[in-house]
Formats: structure tokens, C-alpha cells, sequence
């Protein structure tokens, strides 16, 4: 703090102050300098991100897609219809006749089943199915390097259950696997074993790759759970699992506690041996335990038990669904337990890989099976297979009833053949089969394959837009006026502003600062030489000139294209393989296209653009403008450590001028003093 003028009486202050704005002058002027720089930075990096879409979609325009575009007409929409694909030929099929179209295999109940389909299966179906005990698990295993020692990864004392079903997905297919007692057996060609210990074989044809994802559903004898206690005392615990059995065991600090079920079905756990020492209830269906709130009192923590364990089993059922498909055949083993319901066995079959689809029909109280495909598969054998209780005691599935499905079968260009689906690929024409006709009914149906010239003419009438809209930002920066008496604004001239006119004086500033610049001029010149060149196209166009692509009349324009649709729209029928060279090209200089010159030209520029002024990620260091960025700084730091000793010097001589004065005051204060005497 500086109090100053009390001998003087002048503003010392203020004096101060304006004697360091004009000291601070040739600072001002560094910051303007910087500001420019960083305005010249910005502005280099939005025309580099203007070239970057440029050369984006002239990347997309070395695709033989945007010039090879094909149309497709069918002589009778009711019976055939047709798509085609870019990469399709010209071409002409005729179809004289389809003796069938494809359906996908269905098999359907024999009659009404009598179930509720949102309430629990174990409480209607009664003893039409066998509920087995046991814990259904599931595991995913990334294959790695090979699938020696790939195992099933069993928790504790954990085991596979005797003689249960398992189910194994290999990169979502089900293949048809064992559980052996016998660990030296080997599986078939086809075939999955499992040993007791969780190792899996596989046999040669349904080996899985590296990086393949095998999906494993088991059943275990029965499951142990540990709950470690911690700070606070438990109230309640999922023990994961539903449908639970009543031999349920829980074990606290060595004593057991046993599953009791009163008159009204509630389920207490209590200890084995004493009746009256509660632990708390559980939920058989859900697996949720209440804690008995007395057990576990908050002021009581050194009586806690550091861990509870849980016994328990569950009921469960399996069915098994076989298919054959164009994957081959499938063999899925789907498990649920006693609260499942009906809509929720539909899930997990309509999700499961034997790609069928199940459907209740609650009208009639009949359920089917359809298959996701059409077609034939398994030559001699049923497409749809059902096994298990629940498939054909409670749905009533009998698996004599399946009609297979059958493939397409129909004559085209006198060839007979047949597909497994009604639409199906011919040379890059997507066929669709509609109705069965035969040669006697009507005239053979047509697909005719053309070029679709008119999407070709937007195709390239969209790349001359982008290319005239890239050179007028440019353009427009090289002949942008440059407003040299606008400087950027000081803070105390900011200070003096209202914010539209700082906004106003700016734009002003800001103004020209690329024009006539030597990077985008050779940009500019660049682009303009790629689009004049010649291309070795080995047919009738060589220039753009040729299919009508000019530049416009009007030098101001800057190379501005414009095009003659109705002369590009006949190139593009007399020669269009020849209009597709001339943009696209080949590997030679000769015969390069201009697309890939346009594209290498834009890339280098945009290199040089990148070295004087860097990427939003790059550090000053690493281009031209960054670099003198860096100096400016330098001399902005070096000045203002001149301007504070400067300051301090002003501050020094104002203060030895107060002394003075004070001195001189106090002398004559003095003096008046002694000849006041007289």
C-alpha cells in the first residue's frame, strides 16, 4: 500500500498511472501482436477442418458405389419382385415359373393345455412333470490359444449332478453334450462330453476357435453360500436363487437351522435342535431371508457371528428342443424351475439359439412351435424334435405331428433350382418370390438390371457443390479486406466499450488477416490443376470439360464449377464406365482419377496447414505460429518485469520528492517558529 502527495498535495497516484500507460504502450502493442497470432491460428485451423470433411467425402468417393448405381424392374410385382445392390451387373433374368414357395417347419399341440400362463408352473402341472433337486448354474468361458484343460469352474466341494442334462452354446449355438463318469472317453465328431470335474471335450466338428465364447447351463447336487458379517448387523439375504426345496440349512457359529412350514405355508428357519430359537423366515420361491431382529441386537456386536452359511437345492425341470438349420443341427436343453410360469418358458425358448419361435394362443389354449427359418434342412430327418416331460405331458407336443419345412422351388432362365428362403441373392440382385405360377398361368416374369444414371448425376452433382462451397471459404479468406487502423482492443479501451461495439471492432480487427496467403493460394492453384487435368481413362472422356464440368464464365468466381446435366446425363449413358475412371481412376499417374488427385492434393495441403498452425491437441512448439507465440510471450513477460521496475523507480523519486518537501516544511516551520519569537 501506497499513501502518497500528503507533503505535495498532488495526485501522485494518478500521476503514476499516467506516466506508465505510455511506458505500457509498446506492451499493448505485444498483445495485439499475440491476439493476431492466435486469430490467425484459429482461422488457419477452420479452413484445415473445412479441407478434413473435403477429404472425407472424398474418400467415400473413391467407392465404386457412387458410380455404379443400379436400377431393377420387375415385369410383374404380384408375383416376383426385386432390389439390387450397387455391385450387380447389368443383367436379365427371366422366371417361368415357381412351383413352391419356402415355409419354415411348424409343429403344433394336440390339444387344450389348461394353463394359466402368468402363475407358477410347479402349482398346476402337478406330478405331469418330474421336478428334479439340485442348483441350475450358468458360466460364459472365453476360449483362449486351445480349448486342452478348458473346464467348467466348479466353486468348493461343487459337482455335476448325476445323470443331469446339461446344455452348451458355442458361440450361441447349442451343440449335443454328456456328463461321463468316464474321464477317458472321447466325444464323436458332433459331440460334447463332460466329465464329473467340469472338464469339457469337444469333438473335432464342434471344436470352438480362439476368441470363441462358450456359454455352459448345468445343475450341481446342491449349493453353499457365505454371508460375512461386517459393521452393521444383517436384516435380510438373497441367497440368488428361486424355487427353493425345504432342505435349506443354515449354519451360525456351528449351530444348525432347518426349514419348518406351518399350516398357512410361511417358512421359518429354526434351530435343529431347540424349536423355539427362531432365525428368521425365508421365502422359498424367491430365496429372500428376514433375520430374526433379536438375533443380531446393534448394542449387542460382541455376540455376532462372523459368518453365516447356507445350504440349498432347488426344483428345477429340463426339455429339450432339436432343430436343423443352415447352421446345422442344434440341440437345446432349456431348464426352469417351479416358479417359472408359461409366458416365461415362451422366453426363454423364443431367446434360446434352436431358433423357433413359441406361441400360446390363449382362444383356443394351444400352444405351436414354428421354425425362424424357412427351408428344408437334415435331409430324413424331423426339423422340429421336442423331449422332456413338460414339452410332451403338459404342452402335449407329439413330435409325429411336425410338417418340415420346404425350400423354394422355381425355373429361372430355364435352369430349375431351388432356395431354403422366397428371397435369396443372385449376383447382386435380391430376388423375392411372392406366388406360385406356373408357364401355362401367364407370361414368364422379368428382372431387368440397369444403370440408375439419374442417382450417378446426383452423386456427382453433390461433389461439385462441395467442391465449389470448400473453394469459396477459401477464396473469400485470400480476398477478405484487411482493416489495418483496427487493432485488437486494449483492456482500457475495452473498458470504454459497450459489448456490440467491442463485437463490432473485432469483426473489423479480425478481418483479412489470411488475405493473399501464399499456403491457400497454393491450395487453391492445386485443386484447380487437378480439376482441368486430363485422365487416361481408356474410353471416350478424358476431361471433365468432356462430360460437361466447367468452370463458370466469371474470373471472380475463383474456379467456381458448374454443370451441363443435360451433356453429363448422355455421358454418363454413352460411356458411364469411362465417366467412372475419369474420377476414380487407377493405380497409374497417367490414369490416377481425380478424386484420388483432389484427395492427395487436399492431404498434403492440409499437412502444411497442420506445420503453420498446429491442431486443437498440438503444443506451440510444434508449429510455426506456436513457436512465435511462444517468443511473443517471452518479450510480454520480459517487458512487464521492465514495466514493475519502472514503476518502482517512479514510486522511489515521488517519494524522495515528498521527503524533500516534508524536510523543506518543516524548516520553515521553524524558521517561523524563531522569528515568531522576536
Amino acid at each position: 500500500m501506497r499513501i502518497a502527495g500528503l507533503a505535495s498535495g498532488m495526485d501522485i497516484d494518478q500521476i503514476v498511472k499516467d506516466l506508465m500507460r505510455a511506458e505500457r504502450m509498446p506492451l499493448d502493442k505485444l498483445k495485439q501482436k499475440k491476439q493476431i497470432l492466435e486469430w490467425q491460428r484459429d482461422d488457419y485451423r477452420a479452413l484445415n477442418t473445412q479441407l478434413l470433411s473435403f477429404r472425407d467425402k472424398l474418400a467415400q468417393l473413391k467407392l465404386t458405389t457412387n458410380y455404379r448405381a443400379r436400377t431393377v424392374s420387375s415385369s410383374n410385382d404380384q408375383f416376383v419382385t426385386a432390389t439390387v445392390s450397387s455391385g450387380a451387373a447389368q443383367a436379365s433374368y427371366s422366371i417361368s415359373k415357381v412351383d413352391q414357395l419356402a415355409k419354415a417347419a411348424t409343429l403344433v399341440n394336440n390339444g387344450q393345455i389348461s394353463i394359466a400362463p402368468t402363475k407358477s408352473l410347479r402349482e398346476q402341472v402337478g406330478n405331469k412333470v418330474t421336478w428334479e433337486t439340485g442348483v441350475v448354474e450358468s458360466q460364459t468361458i472365453n476360449v483362449g490359444d486351445s480349448t486342452e484343460g478348458l473346464k467348467i469352474d466348479l466353486q468348493g466341494n461343487e459337482i455335476l449332478k448325476d445323470g443331469s442334462e446339461i446344455n452348451i452354446k458355442v458361440n450361441g449355438r447349442a451343440v449335443k453334450a454328456t456328463i461321463t463318469e468316464d474321464d477317458s472317453q472321447q466325444p464323436t465328431e458332433n459331440q460334447i462330453l463332460v466329465t464329473k470335474d467340469g472338464t469339457i471335450k469337444f469333438g473335432d466338428n464342434v471344436k470352438p476357435t480362439k476368441g470363441s465364447v462358450v456359454k455352459v447351463d448345468y445343475v450341481i447336487d446342491e449349493k453353499t453360500k457365505t454371508l460375512e458379517i461386517g459393521e452393521k448387523p444383517p436384516t435380510t439375504w438373497n441367497l440368488g436363487k428361486s424355487s427353493l426345496t425345504a432342505g435349506v440349512t443354515v449354519i451360525v457359529d456351528g449351530t444348525e437351522y432347518t426349514v419348518t412350514i406351518d399350516e398357512q405355508g410361511n417358512s421359518t428357519l429354526v434351530n435343529k435342535n431347540d424349536t423355539t430359537d427362531v432365525l428368521g423366515h425365508i421365502n422359498l420361491d424367491t430365496g429372500a431371508i428376514t433375520f430374526n431382529s433379536a438375533k443380531f441386537k446393534e448394542d449387542d456386536e460382541e455376540n455376532w457371528p462372523k459368518k453365516i452359511e447356507a445350504t440349498f437345492t432347488q426344483d428345477y425341470a429340463s426339455f429339450g428342443i432339436n432343430t436343423h438349420t443352415s447352421k446345422g443341427e442344434v440341440n437345446e436343453t432349456i431348464f426352469m424351475t417351479g416358479t417359472d410360469t408359461l409366458n416365461s418358458v415362451i422366453r426363454k425358448v423364443n431367446e434360446s439359439s434352436a431358433g423357433v419361435t413359441m406361441f400360446y394362443d390363449s382362444v383356443t389354449d394351444r400352444v405351436t412351435l414354428t421354425r425362424k427359418e424357412t427351408g428344408k434342412f437334415g435331409e430324413g430327418k424331423r426339423d422340429i424334435e421336442v423331449s422332456g416331460d413338460f414339452m410332451t405331458n403338459v404342452l402335449q407336443f407329439n413330435n409325429n405331428d411336425v410338417t418340415d419345412g420346404q425350400n423354394a422351388k422355381f425355373t429361372i432362365n430355364g435352369l430349375e433350382t431351388e432356395r431354403s428362403s422366397n428371397t435369396f441373392d443372385m449376383n447382386g440382385v435380391t430376388i423375392t418370390l411372392k406366388q406360385t405360377f406356373s408357364e401355362s398361368d401367364q407370361q414368364p416374369t422379368t428382372i431387368s438390371v440397369g444403370n440408375d444414371t439419374g442417382q450417378v448425376l446426383e452423386n456427382i452433382k453433390k461433389f461439385v457443390e462441395d467442391y465449389n462451397e470448400l473453394i469459396k471459404e477459401i477464396g473469400d479468406k485470400l480476398k477478405e479486406e484487411r482493416y489495418r487502423d483496427y487493432k485488437p482492443l486494449t483492456d482500457d479501451e475495452r473498458e470504454e466499450l459497450s459489448e456490440k461495439q467491442q463485437e463490432k471492432w473485432e469483426e473489423m480487427a479480425r478481418s483479412g488477416l489470411l488475405k493473399g496467403d501464399m499456403v491457400l493460394s497454393g491450395v487453391l492453384s492445386s485443386m484447380r490443376m487437378d480439376m482441368y487435368s486430363t485422365v487416361e481413362t481408356n474410353g471416350i472422356f478424358k476431361q471433365l470439360a468432356s462430360i460437361g464440368i466447367k468452370t463458370t464464365a466469371n474470373y471472380l468466381e475463383g474456379g467456381k464449377l458448374e454443370i451441363d446435366e443435360a451433356k453429363l446425363k448422355a455421358a454418363l449413358e454413352e460411356d458411364p464406365e469411362s465417366v467412372e475412371n475419369l474420377f476414380r481412376g487407377n493405380d497409374s499417374e497417367a490414369g490416377k482419377g481425380i478424386v484420388h488427385r483432389l484427395y492427395d492434393t487436399v492431404d498434403a495441403s492440409m499437412k502444411k496447414l497442420q506445420e503453420k498452425a498446429g491442431r486443437a491437441t498440438s503444443t506451440n512448439q510444434q508449429f510455426t505460429l506456436g513457436r512465435e507465440l511462444i517468443n511473443v510471450d517471452k518479450s510480454i513477460d520480459r517487458f512487464e518485469e521492465r514495466l514493475k521496475m519502472t514503476e518502482n523507480r517512479y514510486w522511489r523519486q515521488f517519494t524522495a520528492m515528498e521527503k524533500a518537501i516534508q524536510q523543506a516544511n518543516q524548516q520553515s516551520m521553524y524558521l517561523m517558529q524563531q522569528f515568531g519569537g522576536f
